[in-house]
């Protein structure tokens, strides 16, 4: 593998890395909370790519869009991911995690209806938006931009990113660094001494779910500008996002960030090096290597202790 083809597969790996940890945000904040699990995050994932295309659908993209209308449709397209992306993760709240919470089921119970959550979703989706892929409308001309060290960055990478950057960044200060974060944290530390200081535990639960969701939703978008949408698009993005998620902490929000980046990188280079048909197993050896000598993950906190 020449030098040129090493930065190639380095900027593959960072943008799909990116789309990772924007997933994985979902589930560490969930199991940050709640110790929960939520494995229907896929299918909200899932839910932000048509979320995507039914925004841009409505507002028809113009077939050769100048660069402000090319701005103005992506932005349309993460709001109807985040759109639909934090209504489902918000309605998975309330009509199946806050009853069984009020209940003080075990976790076993939250598990089996996670997993029973995210069957209800593939299939509603498969139901209502067909069994066929759906393609995004085409928003811009994906050319390329510029050159980093001989390697081309497209308007599609670029995009997938910076969007990626400003979500983690804000997610990151709006954790440690606001009122909600504070309540966020507050209970994943302590709930009964957060009720007992005046939280109220049922909000901050939902923030957090939609907050969470929010992140999925454009992170389905992201993912479908690039591909077609269809209703089994969530499964293999969210599995590789959970373990990314678990690499670096789970419940560490800053760890879900590096080890979406790591389960990216390390993927790109297993495809470059061994072939397609290995995509998904050097990023799990890479999870095993890490849980054998570290089994907290790399940063090993929670987001109530994360600083």
């Amino acid at each position: 593998m020449s030098l040129s083809d090493i930065w190639d597969v380095l900027v593959l790996g960072v943008v799909l890395g990116s789309l990772y940890a924007v997933i994985a945000i979902g589930y560490t904040l969930v199991y940050g909370v709640l110790q929960l699990l939520n494995f229907a995050h896929s299918e909200v994932f899932m839910a932000g790519g048509f979320g995507g295309v039914i925004a841009l659908t409505i507002f028809e993209p113009a077939t050769d869009p100048s660069g402000f209308q090319s701005l103005l449709y992506v932005l349309i397209g993460i709001f109807g991911g985040a759109l639909l992306g934090g209504a489902v993760a918000f309605g998975l709240e309330r009509a199946a995690y806050r009853p069984l919470r009020r209940r003080n089921a075990s976790r076993l119970i939250f598990l089996i209806t996670a997993i029973g959550a995210s069957f209800f979703l593939y299939n509603l989706a498969g139901k209502l938006f067909g069994r066929y892929p759906m393609p995004m409308p085409s928003m811009y001309e994906n050319r390329q931009l510029f050159e980093v060290f001989g390697t081309s960055v497209s308007v599609t990478q670029l995009l997938i990113v910076v969007a990626a950057v400003v979500m983690l960044m804000t997610v990151d200060f709006a954790v440690n660094r606001t009122k909600m974060g504070s309540g966020i944290r507050a209970v994943a530390q302590d709930p009964e001494v957060a009720s007992l200081m005046g939280v109220d535990i049922d909000k901050v639960v939902s923030r957090t779910f939609v907050l969470g969701g929010v992140m999925g939703g454009v992170a389905g978008f992201l993912f479908g500008t690039n591909l077609q949408v269809e209703y089994t698009m969530g499964f293999l993005p969210g599995i590789t996002a959970f373990a990314a998620a678990v690499l670096g902490g789970i419940g560490n929000v800053r760890g879900a960030m590096l080890g979406g980046l790591t389960l990216g990188v390390v993927e790109a280079f297993t495809v470059e090096l061994f072939g397609d048909a290995w995509r998904y197993a050097g990023a799990f050896a890479v999870l095993v290597l890490v849980l054998m000598f570290r089994p907290t993950g790399i940063l090993g906190e929670r987001v109530g202790r994360a600083a």
